[in-house]
């Protein structure tokens, strides 16, 4: 299993209702919750963040698709809202996605376009079958390490992010099994098929490094 963002999305608050700070890879927004709700409506609040989220996406797969069709179409507009309701003792939320197509557009694209919009990753996302964990996030400074080499490579263990040690063992069983101790064997497998299963480690757990080489005096 591999993360779809090579980095996670951070972020942090401090003691301003509510103003929260986010991180992603190339910079960093502000999110806040509107007046009525105690904030200071100085960012998008979490339902819009969200509605954002597949209007981007929305937008972008259909302008992919329209230039691989080659259609001349400029501009595209969505609209999306959302409303929630109690059916059954279960929240059911529904969104509206509202797509805007130029005057004149041939009824057969527009049939398509709507098509490919409920194709879009962030639609598949909302669609499917969901499953949120959470997790404690530890320092690294403050949590434990161990190292196990085999004289070329090292591979360094944190216990304490370890969530997913069963894709290891199904991926290079002869190196990590969790039935012994210690569970990483370093003489299981050359260098090269560790290396690739510590680099498919999602949590950060395993990392690696090249050993000094050893001169001879």
């Amino acid at each position: 299993m591999k993360y779809l963002l090579d980095e996670p999305i951070k972020g942090a608050i401090g003691p301003r209702k509510y103003q929260v700070h986010i991180r992603w890879r190339k910079g960093s927004l502000i999110a806040d919750e509107p007046e009525d709700a105690g904030g200071m409506d100085t960012g998008p609040d979490p339902y819009s963040l969200l509605l954002s989220s597949l209007a981007a996406c929305t937008l972008a797969t259909l302008r992919m698709y329209i230039d691989r069709k080659n259609w001349s179409i400029d501009e595209l507009e969505v609209r999306l809202n959302l409303f929630q309701e109690e059916k059954e003792g279960t929240l059911l939320t529904v969104i509206d996605r509202d797509l805007h197509f130029p005057p004149g557009l041939p009824e057969e694209q527009r049939t398509r376009l709507l098509e490919v919009a409920d194709k879009c990753p962030i639609s598949k996302i909302l669609k499917g079958s969901v499953k949120l964990r959470n997790y404690e996030y530890r320092s690294e400074e403050t949590d434990k390490k161990l190292q196990y080499s085999n004289g070329e490579i090292t591979v360094v263990w944190k216990p304490d992010f370890c969530k997913h040690s069963g894709r290891c063992v199904f991926g290079l069983p002869d190196v990590f099994n969790i039935q012994n101790k210690p569970w990483i064997n370093m003489e299981g497998a050359d260098s090269a098929s560790i290396i690739r299963q510590v680099e498919a480690c999602p949590t950060g757990a395993l990392s690696w490094h090249q050993n000094e080489e050893k001169t001879n005096k």
